[in-house]
Formats: structure tokens, C-alpha cells, sequence
């Protein structure tokens, strides 16, 4: 009887982690739409490097964004997945950053899928052409900060 009870109760804090989870992630990236434009940092070697992206999607329950892989961006990426991201909204007073680990996946479905949700990007890119990266951001810690509150930190 015991050991039920301990499976229950661990298949239950498993489902109430999960679902936390996906409530940061969800938070994280209306954090990021709400902001438009983000900015993400990677590493060249003992240099660091900063760019503007713009889009980003919870996909199958995991955040992704998305780059060429003929971009220097993603060559960094490719030899030290690590990044952070600083995001700014507009009232120029209260900003997050996120860091984590960048997970190139080469899902097809994927692919279309952050496709059709951002259809500008057709243009550029094909979900079959070997040049799309779609990234998914794992092992990730948010920190939301402003000028006038405490610091507030999620993990997913």
C-alpha cells in the first residue's frame, strides 16, 4: 500500500511540475511578444556578441526561436549553445532576461509549423531547405526585473 501511495504522490508532483512549467514558458513568451523586438547574446570565441530577434513560439510544449544557419548566429550557437536574452518592453522600465541552452531541432513539422505562425518568414526561408535552424531554448531561467520591484526568477 505504501508503495502505491508513493507512486501516486510522485506521479502527481510530476504533473503539478509540468504543468508550472509550461505556465513559466507561456509567461516567458508573452513576455517576448509583448516586447516585439528581443536581444539575444552569444559567444565568438572569448567575444561576446548581441543582435535583435523578433519571433518566437511554444510549439508541442517547447519554446522555440528561430535563425539561418548561413548566420554567424547560428555558427555560435552551433559551438556553444549557451545564450541569453534581454527583452525590454516599452515602457523602457521593467525588462526580462532569459537564459538557457539553444537546441537546434530538425523536426520538419516543427519547422512548418513556426512557418505559419510567422508567414513573413516564408520569404527567406523553406521548412525543407537546409538553411532554417529552429532552436529550442531548454534548461531555461527567466528573470523578470523593473526599477520600482524585487527581482523574480522562473525556471522551465
Amino acid at each position: 500500500m505504501r508503495k502505491i501511495l508513493f507512486t501516486l504522490v510522485t506521479l502527481l508532483a510530476m504533473v503539478a511540475a509540468q504543468a508550472q512549467n509550461n505556465e513559466n514558458m507561456k509567461e516567458v513568451q508573452d513576455y517576448l511578444k509583448e516586447c516585439g523586438a528581443f536581444f539575444i547574446a552569444t559567444s565568438d570565441g572569448d567575444q561576446p556578441r548581441v543582435r535583435p530577434f523578433g519571433v518566437s513560439e511554444i510549439i508541442d510544449g517547447r519554446l522555440y526561436i528561430m535563425t539561418g544557419k548561413v548566420k554567424d548566429v547560428y555558427k555560435q550557437i552551433a559551438k556553444n549553445g549557451k545564450f541569453e536574452i534581454c527583452a525590454l518592453k516599452k515602457s523602457g522600465s521593467e525588462w526580462m532576461r532569459l537564459s538557457g541552452t539553444l537546441v537546434n531541432d530538425e523536426t520538419l513539422s516543427v519547422k512548418e509549423e513556426f512557418l505559419n505562425r510567422n508567414p513573413g518568414l516564408k520569404s527567406m526561408y523553406k521548412a525543407d531547405d537546409d538553411n532554417i535552424a529552429v532552436l529550442q531554448v531548454t534548461n531555461a531561467t527567466a528573470r523578470f526585473c523593473s526599477f520600482s520591484a524585487p527581482e523574480r526568477k522562473v525556471n522551465f
